[in-house]
């Protein structure tokens, strides 16, 4: 009898961690971006599911220093998601491809108690990318923004792979395997700063790819912090000011700048293919990486 009580007090105590909410914080608004696509949310994140590609259009989350001071280990539980009405990507589609379940939400970002870890790891939370960008400059950029929520009262986030821009598709189901992915930061108390990275291992400074919200908003098509006061929102969005991220001499980016030198392309800042397909339209891929042309026509 002492064993099953045991047992039955064991169960009731791991349901009790396992539900634990997140630490209260009366400043957090919701800024998650215009809905497209099946939203689906889980219980500290947000992501806009795209079924053509099988993975997220953005996730959106949430971080304050409480939250990152929990101690959940990382465990490697990556499955399907069920609250993907029309089902998310399989690990069918993922195995052999080359390519990693690159984590959008991280589970770096998820240490708060037992489900923030576990749900890190659906499927419909991944993305196919090159394991030396996944376990390169993509996880340096990750540490990096875990670095300003620690030092900051709210950091709010918003990311996800540039889908009109890709490699083709991987597994039975055809994911989508984007040629860049996007990272949009915002600290209230600071500002917002935009990344925009090839999908591919780089040598380069994490602040080479620095743009502003609104390139990545022109680039993905997507309307990121659509519940920020219209006036408020245009402004933050339309320049960054590198340094007041750490990023010392690099001076004030503005949001048209990357498209004034849309002819010479340069990495992080992705243009449009100039190739003609077989019907004479512009391919609607995006430029690969120091080039005018996209993955398939730059040979």
């Amino acid at each position: 009898m002492n064993k099953f009580l045991t047992l039955v007090w064991a169960i009731l105590l791991s349901q009790i961690v396992f539900a634990q909410k997140a630490p209260v914080n009366r400043s957090v608004v919701d800024l998650s971006p215009a809905a497209c696509g099946e939203i689906v949310k889980h219980s500290f994140y947000t992501l806009a599911y795209s079924e053509q590609d099988e993975q997220p259009y953005w996730v959106y989350y949430v971080l304050t220093p409480d939250f990152l001071a929990g101690s959940q280990p990382r465990k490697d539980a990556f499955r399907a998601d069920p609250a993907v009405r029309t089902g998310s990507a399989s690990l069918a589609d993922y195995s052999g491809s080359g390519y990693d379940r690159g984590h959008l939400c991280p589970a770096g970002d998820m240490v708060f108690n037992a489900r923030s870890m576990s749900e890190s790891f659906y499927l419909s939370n991944m993305s196919p990318q090159e394991p030396s960008f996944n376990r390169g400059i993509w996880k340096k950029l990750e540490a990096l923004v875990r670095q300003w929520a620690k030092d900051a009262e709210l950091t709010y986030v918003v990311t996800g792979g540039i889908l009109a821009n890709n490699k083709g598709h991987i597994g039975p189901g055809r994911v989508t395997v984007p040629g860049y992915y996007y990272k949009a930061v915002y600290c209230p108390g600071k500002g917002m700063i935009g990344f925009v990275l090839p999908n591919e291992g780089s040598n380069r400074p994490v602040s080479d790819f620095i743009v502003s919200v609104d390139r990545i908003e022109e680039l993905t098509k997507l309307d990121l912090f659509a519940k920020l006061p219209d006036a408020r929102e245009k402004q933050l969005e339309a320049s960054v000011d590198p340094a007041s991220w750490g990023f010392a001499g690099h001076s004030q980016l503005h949001a048209k700048a990357p498209a004034q030198k849309a002819a010479t392309p340069k990495s992080g800042s992705p243009v449009q293919c100039a190739a003609k397909t077989k019907s004479g339209s512009r391919c609607k891929r995006m430029a690969a990486q120091g080039s005018k042309y996209c993955w398939q026509h730059k040979k």
